[in-house]
């Protein structure tokens, strides 16, 4: 069984590079092997897996994943990190392992198919993802990386509530409404604060989701400005949330009505399959 980290190693790894964690990055590096075997086994990888790893940091999660994959990408916007990777890979896994392992020193939110054509188009998202910008990253891959089938992602607590809520939660919204366009998403568990360095203030969750095909009829951009049009006053009656984005209130009962979807209805209670109608209904009207 390939090593993994614990506190004494992650912290004697920052303090050869010379790295503190930082929040503007969103750093919290975790130290607790039983955590990172839970994620990459609730993972569900195989051996012909090819898998992105968005903010890898000092190496805990990419070393339980290499055992389990055919390759792991990992992508790394800090250049200490990026550097220190495959050095640490093949002290604790040795140099077989490190030559399955491709590093990025990219910014995943500029991350496209082409920067991955080392070992084959990537199969599977697994990453512990900075607070701050966990749902556009898993957003920005599901739409750049098309061969993407499923993926586990480790992000804030009441992020992860919001990307696996359904219509009519209380935090039902635009994560919750883009997500579902893409893929299933559900929840696969709790992380408590303790399991990394630093100690964040939350609890963090695990979301899996499963790509499948959109809802026809429209594509995602039109259909994600119906969402964003609709959630920007989530509060408002749709014939009145969706009036800018359909030239007029008018015009929104109208293209409301041609989709089969209540003027009076408000965003929280649409499915994505009543978004994508509506998206569609505006199109057809040219």
């Amino acid at each position: 069984m390939t090593p993994l980290l614990g506190p004494a190693e992650i912290r004697r790894l920052a303090a050869a590079l010379g790295v503190a964690p930082t929040k503007r990055l969103g750093q919290n590096f975790v130290h607790d092997a039983n955590t990172v075997r839970r994620i990459a086994a609730a993972a569900e990888l195989t051996a012909d897996d090819v898998v992105v790893e968005v903010g890898p940091g000092l190496g805990s999660l990419t070393l339980a994943l290499l055992p389990l994959t055919r390759h792991v990408y990992a992508v790394e916007l800090d250049a200490a990190l990026a550097t220190a990777l495959p050095g640490t890979v093949t002290e604790f896994a040795g140099a077989e392992a490190a030559a399955r392992l491709t590093v990025r020193h990219l910014d995943a939110l500029r991350l496209t198919a082409d920067d991955l054509l080392d070992a084959g188009e990537p199969t599977a998202l697994v990453a512990n993802l900075p607070y701050n910008v966990a749902v556009p990253v898993v957003l920005r891959l599901l739409a750049e990386l098309p061969s993407l089938r499923r993926g586990l992602v480790m992000v804030q607590k009441e992020v992860a509530d919001r990307m696996v809520a359904g219509p009519g939660s209380k935090v039902y919204g635009v994560p919750s409404v883009k997500l579902a366009w893409h893929a299933e998403a559900r929840s696969a568990g709790r992380v408590p604060p303790n399991v990394f360095w630093p100690v964040p203030n939350v609890d963090s969750g695990l979301v899996a989701f499963t790509r499948r095909e959109p809802p026809p009829g429209a594509d995602r951009r039109a259909v994600f400005a119906v969402v964003d049009a609709a959630f920007a006053q989530r509060r408002k009656m749709l014939r009145a949330a969706l009036a800018g984005w359909a030239g007029g209130s008018g015009a929104a009962v109208a293209v409301l009505e041609r989709a089969g979807v209540p003027p009076t209805a408000r965003g929280e209670e649409l499915t994505v399959v009543e978004f994508t109608a509506i998206a569609a209904a505006r199109q057809r009207a040219g």
